[in-house]
This record gives C-alpha cells, structure tokens and sequence, in this order.
C-alpha cells in the first residue's frame, strides 16, 4: 500500500507550526486539508489564516470532499483501505466507513446522499449511502482511477481513469458507465464548471489539461501546463493548475484555452481549490508544508499558512461556515 501512497501520484507534498506571510484571507471560509505524512486533517481558518484543529485519521490520507452543506468532511485513507467521516462543525471523527482496495479519489454528491471513492487497484468507484455509512454499489471505470467529480446537477459522475489515459462517464441512477473519453496521458485530478458543461483533466504524463464537453462526450482542446500536473480550479474566467515537478500554478483563459501566466508557489504543489467569492486560490504543498494562497485576480501569492507533514487535500477541501 505504500506503493500507492508513494507512487500512486508520483509527485506530492506541502509542516507544523502556524502562521502567515501576507493578507491572504478569505472569509468565512475554512480548509480542510489532508496531511498524509503526518497522518491527520487539518482544519485552517481562511479569515484568520490559522489553524483551529488538527484531527488524527491514520491510514495516510489523501482525498478529501466536504459536503456542500458544509456538515461534513470525508476523507480517503489508502493505506487503512477506509473512509473516514469527519463532523465538520464538532471537528472530531463522526465515523469511519471500511472501502477496502485502494481509495483514493472523493467526491461527494450534491444532494450529500452520496459519496463516491475511486479504488485505485480495481478499476471501481465505491459509492456510499452517507445515511447507513456503508458501501451500496461498485461502479465499473476504468484503470487506476484517481480524480472524481459530480455534475452540478448530480445525474453524472467522472472519473480519471490515469493508467487508461481516459475519463469515464457514469449515469448516478443507473450507476452504470455510458462512456469512456480519451484525454492526455495519465489523467488525475478533474474538475467540473459550475454549469456542468464542461470538465478539466491534469494530465501528469503529457504536462497538459484536456478540456472537455460534457454533453458531446469529447475532448475539444488541449493547454500546455507546467510539469506533472495534478488538479484543476476554476475561477475569474480562469483556469488554475498545480504543477508538482514544476513548484508552480499555471494559469489559462476559459475562453480561448490560451496560458497566461505561471505563478511560483512551495514544492510540489497539489491539492488546488478557489474561495466560494472567487477572489482567492489555495494550494496545498506537498514538500514544503504549506497552504500559498494566491489573488485570483492579480495573479500573485499573497499569504502563506504553515500545515502539517505532506498536505495533499486532493479533491473539494474548503468549506463555507456561514
């Protein structure tokens, strides 16, 4: 299992103490990030850019979804071949959900009924009823899936499938695949548009991110990246990517699917996620133990904020308090 933990993403890693370097805040608004060298999840305030808990999990974890009621936090352990449900408000473990294989990649649904984790040895995705906290189905995807993420609407869920250098598309009713669209090489994290339209892939093998329609079932274009990209946010028109062997975020235009800038940040940089105002970007790094936190507009770092050994926070990791 450590092979996953090291291998699985060939690239990964952001330590202890508390503090920031700059103004880089955002309100009401909390991360919620994985620490998997030191084996826990800690929780930073965003306003005040300082840590409020820190919460043993075990098991190495790594992916990481918050429900969009804010009342949850699951988290992956692949090493413990569990899930782990974490009270978001109380910031104490609320249960822990036994997944076997290899979970790596989380998404929550919409509707929080639902939480679907990627098995990165069997080509599956788990889905859990978060009402029984057990696994109700096993979904066919295809090889090594690592990134996951759920329409707005809820009806299809997508998965990197990085060692078939595709995304699967899953029907959430029938939880059966209706398609299987072929992108870069070694596909990882992916993300969706707030209008459901349109899905991002980083591309670790191909150092590119694949723009595709969700409707049409197709790749419709190609950006160049940094090195090894690991996840995708979106914002002010603008698309985000963690550039791990690079130590830098590259930037593109939604619209023209043009780069525009690279933005230096810590060591392998990872999970990536934009504040609910859209004002800011945080990135957690791997090696050098930190959130940066980044203007979305001015394209800068703008606050730094010290985290535990390793932070990954790979997947949907912030989470509104008001």
């Amino acid at each position: 299992m450590r092979a996953l933990v090291l291998a699985a993403l060939a690239a990964s890693l952001c330590g202890a103490s508390l503090g920031i370097a700059g103004p880089g805040s955002a309100s009401a608004e909390e991360a919620f990030v994985t620490n998997q060298l030191s084996d826990d999840l800690m929780v930073v305030d965003l306003a005040t850019a300082r840590s409020v808990a820190t919460i043993p999990i075990g098991g190495k974890p790594a992916g990481v979804g918050v429900s969009a009621d804010g009342r949850f936090a699951y988290v992956t352990s692949p090493d413990a071949k569990a899930v782990t449900v974490v009270d978001a408000a109380a910031r104490q473990v609320a249960g822990r959900i036994e997944v076997g294989g290899g979970p790596l990649g989380i998404a929550v649904a919409p509707d929080g009924r639902t939480v679907y984790v990627a098995d990165w040895y069997a080509a599956a995705v788990r889905a859990i009823d978060t009402a029984s906290r057990s696994v109700t189905a096993s979904i066919v995807v295809g090889a090594s899936p690592s990134g996951l993420a759920v329409t707005p609407d809820g009806k299809l869920l997508l998965s990197a499938d990085r060692d078939d250098d595709s995304v699967s598309v899953v029907d959430t009713a029938t939880r059966q695949r209706k398609a299987m669209i072929k992108v870069g090489t070694r596909p990882f994290g992916v993300t969706i548009d707030a209008d459901g339209k349109r899905a991002y892939t980083a591309n670790v093998g191909s150092d590119d991110v694949s723009v595709i329609d969700i409707a049409e079932g197709r790749e419709i274009g190609r950006v160049p990246v940094g090195m090894r990209p690991y996840a995708v946010a979106l914002t002010q028109g603008r698309g985000f990517v963690t550039d791990q062997y690079g130590g830098t975020v590259s930037v593109f235009d939604l619209a023209t699917l043009k780069p525009i800038k690279r933005i230096n940040v810590g060591d392998y940089p990872e999970g990536i996620a934009a504040t609910a105002d859209g004002k800011r970007i945080i990135v957690a790094c791997w090696e050098s133990n930190v959130l940066d936190i980044i203007d979305a507009v001015e394209l800068k770092v703008i606050g730094e904020i010290k985290t535990g050994d390793g932070p990954r926070a790979f997947g949907a990791f912030l989470r509104r308090t008001e």
